[in-house]
């Protein structure tokens, strides 16, 4: 499959068109997308994830710092389009010093651009990667019995598989992970555990966990990059894998499920892209810190904000969270996943996650 780049274009296009008709009737311009934020964030029960509800903003030049931005989006689309043309990409650090060229239209800081960016997707109902712009950053690693298929930078196409042709750090995500670019050819296995950190990925392959509960481990380095999260919804959906999201014990790793599961606020106008519904919290539940009897910390003023927060976000309204975040509070407490090794280095293999996989019927006691 190869993206239709004539209609991104025409999308982009749009825009322009929409601003010169506003000024060709001496109105002032203005551009409307739905309201990012987290009152406006609805379930779509066709989809089963949060997307954006009804309530619109506008973007005008009204105002001084609205004409910048105004100006701004002209000289983004610009460039959108000059990339595309050119067969060309561009990181989003790059287009930001790129705007240092733009005159008046230049960003502030990377976050406004970004923004900006983000914006453009919403109103033209186009992917990031359909402007040609892409993160600094890869997606995660990956290690399991699953073949990949690549296409090269020479344009030929390398069969890659998750264990056999690869360290122990695994196969690494690429920022693209549409058809054009990666295709699953061999998948055995049973699971998907997406893993939060990076020393308890480790400690899941030095044990051999892969292979011997036949599961495919993703490292999601923390809040998933989008490579990562459409990763795992294209292993879930094309390959009908379970998918098990295990994190440390705090609101900001309850964010990280969230996103995988139910899609992110910044990336709800795409979350039918990106979010796995079907996908389980597995832990460290604020439950486990007392039946494990878990080392722990203490919950900061950020961390006390955050899961009051997340009582009334709409994505952690199910009774499991609503019980397991109040009991978090009462407690005073969270944990990280590797304060699983209070047992010892084989514990998190051998006891905890097999009894917690055990418990939601992935594999037999």
């Amino acid at each position: 499959m190869t993206r239709d780049y004539t209609k991104v274009i025409g999308r982009i296009d749009s825009i322009a068109s929409k601003v010169y008709d506003d000024l060709t009737v001496s109105e002032i311009p203005y551009l409307q997308l739905p309201s990012r934020t987290k009152s406006n964030i609805q379930f779509d029960q066709k989809l089963n994830v949060w997307k954006y509800g009804k309530n619109m903003t506008e973007r005008s030049a009204k105002s001084l710092d609205g004409a910048y931005m105004m100006l701004r989006t002209m000289y983004m689309v610009d460039f959108i389009k000059d990339m595309i043309k050119a067969n060309k990409s561009s990181t989003l650090r790059e287009m930001y010093y790129i705007s240092e060229g733009w005159d008046l239209a230049k960003f502030n800081s990377q976050p406004e651009s970004d923004s900006l960016a983000e914006d453009l997707e919403v109103i033209t109902s186009c992917m990031r990667e359909d402007f040609k712009l892409r993160p600094e950053e890869d997606g995660a690693r990956v290690i399991g019995n699953l073949t990949v298929e690549e296409v090269t930078r020479n344009k030929t196409k390398k069969k890659i598989h998750c264990q056999d042709d690869v360290g122990d750090s695994g196969y690494s995500i690429p920022y693209n992970v549409e058809p054009e670019k990666l295709s699953f050819k061999g998948v055995d296995a049973d699971f998907v555990l997406a893993v939060e950190t990076g020393g308890m990925f480790d400690r899941l392959v030095e044990n051999g966990f892969d292979t011997s509960n036949r599961s495919i481990l993703v490292h999601l380095k923390g809040q998933p990059a989008r490579s990562t999260r459409r990763f795992i919804k294209r292993l879930h959906e094309e390959n009908k894998l379970p998918v098990l999201v295990f994190t440390d014990c705090d609101p900001w790793s309850y964010r990280i499920f969230g996103s995988v599961a139910y899609g992110a606020i910044k990336t709800a106008h795409i979350s039918e892209y990106l979010a796995t519904p079907g996908a389980q919290f597995l832990g460290v539940t604020p439950s486990d810190i007392e039946n494990y009897k878990l080392p722990t910390d203490k919950l900061t003023k950020e961390d006390i904000h955050a899961l009051k927060s997340e009582l009334t976000d709409p994505r952690f309204q199910e009774s499991f969270w609503k019980q397991e975040i109040k009991l978090q509070l009462n407690l005073g407490k969270k944990s990280e996943q590797q304060a699983l090794a209070k047992y010892g280095l084989d514990y998190v293999t051998d006891t905890y996650l097999p009894e917690k996989l055990a418990e939601m019927g992935m594999i037999k006691k």
